[in-house]
């Protein structure tokens, strides 16, 4: 019984490995690039972002990309300090960071991705009052950070698809805060 339970066993295996094979031979090396919309969550502030990456498949498992991002939204809060009205405004000004990928090919279409790399983010806080005498302060705050993260892209041809991950960075020094990422996107493989 033993023996005809790893025969069966042998027989399966044997089978998915001519699927398994061809999945994995599916990306050629060569050139992508991705440009999507990112949403950044971080302590309370919700940012949107356009974003694009240029990236390098150096084989079907391993790759390099760099990823830029500029703001499109922003986020806005009203607080009340010693009677008076502050209202905040937080917007991404820009964003930029560099990745090692690593690609687990699924089908010829599917690929998980996960990320793991560095960046630098850039902020624009303003806060104004309002009354008899309003004041309008701004700055910008900026921080290097660590990021890591996983997603899965789909190819609709050999050339076009869609892409979707979620990144953490993890902020350095002295903003030693997270931002969690969200990415959806359309990638082409040049």
């Amino acid at each position: 019984m033993k023996s005809l339970i790893a025969a069966a066993s042998v027989a399966a295996l044997s089978a998915l490995v001519p699927a398994f094979a061809q999945a994995q031979t599916v990306a050629a090396p060569g050139a992508y690039g991705t440009l999507g919309y990112a949403d950044a969550h971080s302590s309370g502030v919700d940012l949107g972002a356009i974003q694009g990456r240029l990236g390098y498949r150096v084989n079907n498992w391993f790759g390099v990309e760099g990823e830029l991002a500029a703001g499109v939204t922003s986020d806005k809060s009203s607080t009340v300090v010693s009677g008076t009205t502050v209202d905040t405004k937080v917007k991404l000004q820009h964003e930029e960071a560099i990745y090692g990928v690593g690609f687990l090919p699924v089908t010829p279409n599917i690929d998980l991705i996960g990320r793991v790399g560095y960046g630098h983010t850039k902020a624009k806080v303003s806060a104004s009052t309002t009354g008899t005498t309003p004041i309008t302060v701004s700055d910008t705050a900026s921080g290097d950070s660590w990021n890591y993260g996983v997603g899965a892209q789909y190819h609709i041809d050999p050339v076009n698809g869609v892409r979707a991950d979620y990144t953490r960075e993890e902020f350095t020094g002295s903003n030693n805060g997270h931002a969690d990422v969200w990415a959806v996107a359309y990638t082409r493989r040049f």
